[in-house]
This record gives structure tokens, sequence and C-alpha cells, in this order.
């Protein structure tokens, strides 16, 4: 063995770049997949994880103190089931005015406030992101889930509170948090209110016993005393769901770079045999066996890729912390980070398939003979691409130096077909990357966060939003037109319909104008007609499958004792967890007549800030009304930078494959190189000779790429809809205009002169007499 491993040394060090290059490209697939799969491991268990390190509440109880004494909620503590309870918290409802340093004026914020000491505890314990927690009365710490961030000022009557840190709550136990102390000065009067009761139950997995620890909770509680009872359940479902669309796609780019270092790997260690037969041969005559011999070559992969590995899963490591960082504030599941197994399973299984790759090559090692393979030596196969060269010298059209490099790849076919299937999975990478690019980009343009960006509501009442009354609505459409930065709006009120079966229940939503420009997009069919007597609506797809119904289907809708017919006319695209439908005014109307609009959405002319335009609405409106601002949808901006991320990584992993080849190249043939300078080929010439060599092979790759990352993007698009429980608009699939596919046609090109330049460029400014005398 000790021959073995000093046979493999001795062969890398010959061989520096080539253990360079192995030891880059595995420690990109490598950081590539620790990335890829740290990302997924997160798609499925995040909230669990962030819910275990943070001893996330079971259920949240929100309990009359009026009704319910100190010892009473000290006794539910102790009820069977309970294994960590915290509180009483005591939390007040309000509605604060946020001033931002920099921008003028200031917005209404709907706020739930609960008083804490601390932020850790046996159930609940917040994961403080910056600043502190507050020490004395005046400071407050946020939610980041809130928008409202450190700096910030609140006011909430005559109290003044400065924002001081961001924290998270895991299950969203509140909006924000103070001293106890500070409480009653907020809720501006004495007395009893509400406060925060947290649980964790032993049993709490499914939704069937934590219902029935709930109802337990209830019965041990004076009656009414148990204002609202929410579980994690709900929480977990939602957060889950927004991760889960974002998995094809990191399969994808996995799987690609993993393939893309295989077949560099085997480049290397096929060009490490071709040029070594001679030593090949000396290393059996003085007594290795076939098995030795390969076990050498599989070393000299090996160990480099070993480096790349470890220091691979570090890099991925550090990749991840941005993009996990991102995806823990637009998910709200506290920290995120990739798992210790991943961190094992990912170098262990690129070293597997690098040695795997190395075996092939080395096997053909094994099996050449010592006489053979020192008679053989380095020299190439006679004649072997001479008719290639022969052929294109014909093209005087053409210089020589073009023709030189075009015929390079005859002469080793092997390798040339394996740089190319390199450089055409980095290039479909590429066409992939950027259709998906766009994809998520029209998703994120066409959502109601962007195209709506202001709501205006009335301040909400104990019971939550109320509709507006006829006054109000006049109050706000007047107030809207005066603002030279309205550029549409429209009235919108909610209201909830039964559903049969697991559904249970549809949200509906009513514009008072035309639906077509808020944002939502159609899978398929038309929006409802706005004239009056038109009962039409139009659905997500959730509500198709849980309702058993299609486009064209009529379906009666139920509330109380009213129920009104309706014709579905289409499918809205609206991925989620929610089952939602959208009708008319008259149609909500009809099934609840007291239904009135509760809130504007609010569209603004390019160039108008949202939070500015909202300071002033807010102005205008006065106390009575709150403005809120949509801050976008940060979900999409973290996808996007994971989708350049991972492409720019890909392509990386490509061109290192293509530098390899043009290194061996230039090893095999520097005596040729020093001839043609001899007789009188320039640097330039020389540098375009080569990048000749790899030019045509990385042409046809990415012509043929195109189809590839296209079809790729068609199949992996749908997966991600279905994953989100939507299905998709035709716009997300036909995302390429014909320029594109000439500019991704050349993306191949690109990655194989980019490739070669480096190498290329060493062999221009080599000294011919130094080319003349290499072997």
């Amino acid at each position: 063995m000790t021959a073995v491993v000093r046979a493999a040394r001795g062969g890398l060090v010959g061989r520096r770049l080539q253990a360079v290059i192995i030891g880059l490209v595995v420690l990109a697939a490598t950081a590539t997949s620790t990335v890829a799969l740290g990302l997924l491991a997160d798609a499925h268990g995040p909230f669990d994880r962030a819910f275990a390190e943070q001893h996330g509440a079971d259920v949240t109880a929100v309990v009359s103190t009026s009704s319910a004494s100190p010892a009473q909620l000290a006794a539910t503590t102790r009820l069977p089931g309970v294994t960590a309870a915290a509180g009483p918290f005591a939390e007040v409802t309000v509605t604060a005015l946020e001033t931002v340093p920099g921008v003028a004026g200031s917005s209404q914020v709907p706020l739930r406030i609960a008083g804490r000491s601390s932020p850790g505890g046996p159930v609940d314990a917040l994961t403080l992101d910056h600043g502190h927690w507050p020490d004395r009365a005046g400071q407050i710490v946020m939610d980041r889930g809130t928008g409202v961030f450190a700096g910030a000022t609140l006011t909430v009557g005559s109290q003044r509170l400065t924002v001081v840190g961001v924290a998270d709550s895991v299950t969203g136990t509140a909006d924000g948090w103070v001293l106890p102390s500070q409480l009653a000065a907020l809720a501006g009067r004495p007395g009893p209110g509400s406060a925060q009761m947290l649980y964790r139950f032993g049993g709490a997995g499914r939704p069937g016993p934590i219902a029935s620890d709930v109802a337990v909770l209830r019965a041990a509680l004076p009656r009414g005393s148990l204002l609202n009872a929410v579980s994690y359940l709900a929480v977990r479902q939602s957060e889950e769901s927004n991760i889960a669309p974002w998995v094809p796609f990191i399969i994808a780019f996995g799987v690609i770079a993993l393939v893309i270092s295989v077949l560099i790997v085997v480049n290397v260690v096929g060009g490490a045999v071709l040029a070594g037969t001679t030593r090949i041969g000396v290393l059996k005559s003085i007594g290795f066996t076939p098995a030795q011999v390969v076990a050498s070559y599989v070393l000299l992969a090996a160990i480099p890729a070993l480096a790349g590995c470890v220091v691979g899963a570090a890099c991925g490591n550090l990749l991840a912390i941005p993009v996990l960082r991102v995806n823990a504030s637009v998910y709200q599941v506290g920290r995120l980070g990739v798992p210790f197994w991943i961190d094992v399973a990912v170098p262990l299984t690129a070293l597997a398939l690098t040695m795997a790759g190395a075996a092939a090559p080395a096997l053909r090692a094994g099996r050449l003979s010592a006489v053979q393979a020192i008679a053989t030596g380095r020299a190439p196969r006679p004649a072997h691409g001479y008719r290639a060269h022969r052929a294109l010298a014909r093209l005087r059209s053409a210089p020589r130096a073009v023709t030189l490099g075009l015929a390079a790849p005859f002469g080793r076919p092997a390798r040339a077909l394996v740089t190319a299937a390199a450089v055409l999975f980095g290039a479909a990478a590429v066409t992939f990357g950027a259709g998906l690019a766009i994809s998520v980009g029209r998703v994120a343009a066409d959502s109601p966060e962007t195209t709506l960006p202001v709501r205006v509501v009335v301040n909400p009442g104990p019971g939550g939003p109320a509709p507006m009354t006829a006054a109000q609505q006049r109050a706000v459409v007047s107030a809207l037109a005066a603002r030279r930065g309205t550029r549409r709006y429209v009235a919108e009120a909610d209201g909830q319909v039964s559903l049969p079966g697991p559904a249970g229940s549809a949200s509906v939503t009513a514009y008072g104008g035309e639906p077509a420009w808020t944002g939502y997009t159609l899978v398929s069919g038309r929006w409802y007609s706005t004239s009056p007597g038109a009962a039409e609506a139009d659905v997500n797809t959730l509500f198709l499958t849980d309702t058993g119904t299609s486009v064209g289907s009529a379906y009666t809708l139920v509330s109380g004792g009213r129920r009104v017919t309706v014709r579905i006319v289409g499918e809205v695209f609206r991925p989620g967890k929610d089952v939602q439908m959208f009708v008319t005014p008259a149609t909500l109307a009809a099934v609840d007549p007291g239904a009135a609009p509760q809130q504007y959405d609010v569209a603004l002319r390019p160039g108008t800030s949202p939070q500015a335009y909202a300071n002033a609405l807010s102005a205008a409106l006065g106390p009575s009304y709150q403005v809120l601002v949509g801050h976008g949808s940060r979900q999409y901006a973290a996808v996007l930078a994971l989708v350049a991320m991972l492409t720019t990584l890909i392509t990386v992993v490509a061109a290192l494959g293509v530098l390899n080849t043009v290194a061996l190249q230039i090893r095999e043939r520097a005596r040729d190189i020093g001839v043609f300078k001899a007789i009188g080929m320039t640097p330039w010439q020389t540098l375009v000779m080569i990048a000749c060599s790899v030019a045509l092979a990385g042409l046809i790759a990415g012509i043929v790429a195109v189809p590839a990352g296209v079809y790729l993007h068609e199949g992996v698009v749908p997966v991600m809809a279905h994953a989100a429980d939507s299905g998709y608009p035709p716009s997300l699939i036909s995302v390429y205009a014909p320029w594109e596919f000439i500019v991704l046609g050349l993306a191949g090109l690109v990655i194989a002169v980019a490739g070669a330049l480096g190498p290329a460029g060493w062999a221009a400014r080599t000294r011919t007499a130094f080319a003349l005398r290499a072997e």
C-alpha cells in the first residue's frame, strides 16, 4: 500500500495543474451540492427544527384576565398532557404610528404587543436577530415579520416607543414585545384585559390530540374566558408550503453539478493515463500488479478530490448562510443552517463519484502490459486526426491558426466528446437558470404585493377589520383621487363561504371594479363578468382540487341559510394552502347581505415611493384609518439570488473542465507549439489556435444545450407549481424570446473560450526554446 501511495504522490508532483483542477472542480461541485441539499433539507423540516430549538408553543391561548384569575391560569399549567407552559403575558392590540428615519411623515401599523421581561423561557424562546431586549420604558422589540426595523419610532397614543431590536417567534405569538410595566400605559386603561398563555403538550403532533387538549383547557377555565386558541400546525403547514415549490430546481442544479464533476475527473485521469504510459510500463516492470496501478491512478484523483470535498463543504456552508438567512426571514422559521449529516454525506458522495469516474481510465492503465506501455510512450497514435488537419488545411480563406485549432479535437476525440458533454451541461444550466429567473420574476411582478403596494382600511375593532360605511368609502375615494401618485384603486370586500368535504371553507374576495389589473394571473379561462346579473366566479387551483370542479362547472355557495349558484369561468394562479374564490360584490352580497368593502387596494404611478405615498395619505385621512404598505415578497428575491448563485457555480465548474482539456492538450503538443513559434507563429495566433481548439465543441454544445435547458425548464416549473398546490399559466412556461435563444446558444462558446483563455495565454507567452525542449 505504501508503494501505491508513493506512486500516486509522484504522479501528483508531475501534474500539479491537473491536481489543482480536480480539487477546484470537486470543490465547486461539493459546494453546489451542499447548498442544494442544505436548502432541500430545509424544505422538509425547517419549521420543526426551529420549533424544537425555540421551544415553540403548541397552542397559543388568549384569555380574559377579567374572568380568569392568576391562580386559575397557573392551575392550567398542571393539566394532564401539558409538558411546559409560559405566561401569562399581558397583551394589547393597538394602532401605532410608525416613523422611519429619513422618510417624511408616518404610517399606521396595527400591532399585537405582549409584555415580557426577557426573550427566553420554557415555551416560545425568542431568537433575537439584532439589537437588545428592552431594558427600560419607551423601548420595544419587533418581530421580523412586521417589517419594522431597529431605529424606527412607534407612537401609541401619548406613548413613544423606540425599536431597539428585532426578534423572531417561531409561531408568531406577537408583533412586538415590551417590558410588562410598559403594557398598562399602552393599553390606556386600568384593570384586567387579555393575556397570552403558551403551552406545549405531549401528544401535539396531529390536529386531533391538539383539539382535545384545547377542549380540556377550555373546560378548566371559567366559561368564556378562553378568547382564542391557535395551534402551531396551521403555521407549520403554511410555512412548509412556502419552501416546497423551490425544491425541484435545487435538485436539478445539484445533479448537474455532480455529473459535470464526474465528466471532468474522467478527462483528467484519462489524460494522465495517456500522458504517462511510459511511467505505467516502468511501474509494472518493477513489480506493480494491475490492481496496484489502478489504485495509484485512482488515488491520483482521490487525493486532490478529498481536499476539494472538505473545502467545498465548508464553502457550501458559507454560501448557504446568506440564502438561509433570507429564507429564515421569509419563512419565519428562526435560524436555518446546513444539517450536519449533509456536511458528511455530500463530501463522501462526491469523493465516491470521483473515484468511480477515475476507475474507468485507471483500468485501462492496469490492462496495459509493461512492454506495450514502454514502447508506446507518450506519442499519439499514428495518423490519428491527420485527416481532419489535411481537410481543414484546404480552407485557404480561413487563417491557418484557426484551422489548426479546429482540427485539434480530432486528435483526441474521446476527450473532446467528454469536454463537450461537460460544456453542454453547463450551458444547459445557464438556459435553465435564465428561464427559471424569468418565470420567478414574472410571478413576483404579477403578484398583488407588487401591483397593489398600498392598502387602506379603517381601524380594526375588537373583532378585527370592520366593513366601511358609505361615508368612509367616500372619504377614502376622495383622498385617493386627490393624490398625484395614485394610478388606480379598487374596493375589496372579503368573506367566507362553507365548502363540503376536507376544504371546510373558502375565502371569498369581491372587487368593486375590474379584477384584471389586481395582479392575479389566470391559469385558464377568463375573469368574471362585472355586468349586472352575471353570477360568475374565478377560483384558485386548490378550490378546483378540493371541490372536484373545473372551469365551466356550476357551484353552489352556502353561507348560513343562503345559497347562490355561480359559474366558474376562470382558474386563478394563487399558490398556497388557502382555498380562494373571486366574485363580484353583488354575488358576495347575495351570500352575505352584510358584506361591504373592508379595504381599498391602490396601484401607484411609476416612480412613486409607496412609503412616502402612504405617509401622505395617512395624514390626509386622519387617525380613523390605517394605510398599510406592502414590502413586496422577499421570498422571490431570495429565490432569484439562489438561482443566480447555483448557475454561476455550475458555469465555473464547466469552464474548469475546459481549462483541464486545454492544459492537457498544451502539455501533449508543447513541442508542436514550439515548432509553430519557430516558423513564425505569433503569440496572438497561438492564442487563437488554442481557443479555436475548443470553440467548435463549445458552440455545438451550446446549441444542443438550448433545447435541453428549455426541456428541463418546462419539466421543472410544472413540478414546482404542483408542489405549491397550483396550476400554472402559460406565461410561466413560454418565457424565452427568439433573440434569447440566440444569446443562450452562445453560452457554450463563451464557457469554452473562457476556460481556454488561461492556459492559452500561458502557451502564447512561452518562449520558443522552452517549448521545443518540452517532451
